[in-house]
C-alpha cells in the first residue's frame, strides 16, 4: 500500500513539475498570439466579443517587414539545404567509422557550443579582412555553422533504426555502398531527415545574434522586428509573431506526425 502511494506521489510531482515547465515555456508566446487578435492598441488580451483580425490585415501594408521576411526565407531555405546535406554526409561517415566515431561526433557538434555573438563577430572579422561585402550569403554562412550540428544530431538519432545486420546482409547479397545507402539507410532515417529540414529552417529563420554581425543592407526578420520594437511596438508585430509561432508549431507537428506514422509502420 505504501509502495503504491509512494509511486503515485512521485508521479504526481513529476506531472506537476512538467506542467509548471510547460507553462513557463509556452505561456509568453501563447499570450502574444492572444494579443495579436486585440483590435485596440494596448497589448492586452481581447474579450471574446472583441477578437479581430485587424492587425493581420494591416500586415499587408508593412513593406519593410515583408522585405525582411523574404530575406529570412531565402537565407533559411539555403541554410536548410546545405545543413541537411552536410549533416547527412557527416552522419553517413559516422556510420562507417569505427574507433574514431566519438572524435568525429565531438568535432561535428563543437560549433553548437560556440556562443552566437562570438561566432558572428569572428566571422565578421574574417569576412571583413577578406573584403567580402555582407549580404544574405554571409548570414547564411553563419547560420549553417549554427544549424548543421543540430541537423547532424537529429539525423544521427534516427540512425538507431539502421541495424548493422541489415547492411551486412545487403553486402553479402552484392549490394554496394551506394545501393545500401539508397535502399536501406535513407528510407529508415526519413523521419530524421524531415526533422533536420524543419529544425534547420526554424533555427535559421529565428536566428538573431549571428545575423546582427553578418547582415548586409537588408535586415532579416528578427532584426527588423527588434528594430521596430525599440522604436515603439506596433500591433502588426504581435500579428507577425503570432503567424510565426503558428507556422513553427505546424512544422514541428508535421515532424511528429511523420515520426509517429513511421513508428507504427
Amino acid at each position: 500500500m505504501s509502495v503504491g502511494f509512494e509511486k503515485r506521489s512521485i508521479r504526481l510531482v513529476i506531472w506537476a513539475l512538467t506542467a509548471i515547465a510547460l507553462i513557463v515555456v509556452y505561456l509568453p508566446p501563447i499570450y502574444l498570439v492572444g494579443v495579436s487578435f486585440n483590435p485596440a492598441l494596448q497589448p492586452a488580451l481581447p474579450a471574446p466579443g472583441e477578437i479581430s483580425l485587424k492587425w493581420y490585415g494591416a500586415l499587408l501594408g508593412e513593406g519593410r517587414l515583408f522585405a525582411a521576411l523574404r530575406e529570412s526565407l531565402l537565407i533559411a531555405s539555403v541554410v536548410t539545404l546545405v545543413s541537411t546535406v552536410t549533416a547527412l554526409i557527416a552522419a553517413l561517415a559516422y556510420l562507417e567509422l569505427g574507433k574514431l566515431r566519438n572524435s568525429w561526433f565531438l568535432l561535428m557538434i563543437l560549433p553548437m557550443f560556440v556562443p552566437g555573438i562570438i561566432q558572428g563577430l569572428a566571422l565578421s572579422v574574417l569576412l571583413n579582412r577578406w573584403e567580402v561585402v555582407p549580404f544574405w550569403g554571409t548570414v547564411a554562412l553563419g547560420h549553417v555553422l549554427w544549424a548543421m550540428p543540430f541537423s547532424f544530431t537529429v539525423i544521427l538519432t534516427s540512425m538507431v533504426s539502421v541495424r548493422r545486420s541489415y547492411l551486412l546482409a545487403a553486402a553479402d547479397l552484392g549490394a554496394g555502398w551506394g545501393q545500401r545507402t539508397r535502399q536501406i539507410v535513407l528510407p529508415l532515417i526519413l523521419p530524421g531527415l524531415v526533422g533536420s529540414v524543419v529544425f534547420s529552417f526554424l533555427l535559421s529563420f529565428n536566428e538573431f545574434s549571428r545575423s546582427s554581425y553578418l547582415v548586409g543592407r537588408q535586415n532579416t526578420l528578427p532584426l527588423e522586428m527588434f528594430g521596430k520594437m525599440n522604436s515603439g511596438a506596433t500591433p502588426t508585430i504581435y500579428a507577425l509573431s503570432g503567424l510565426t509561432l503558428i507556422v513553427s508549431i505546424l512544422l514541428v507537428g508535421i515532424v511528429m506526425l511523420i515520426s509517429a506514422r513511421r513508428s507504427r509502420s
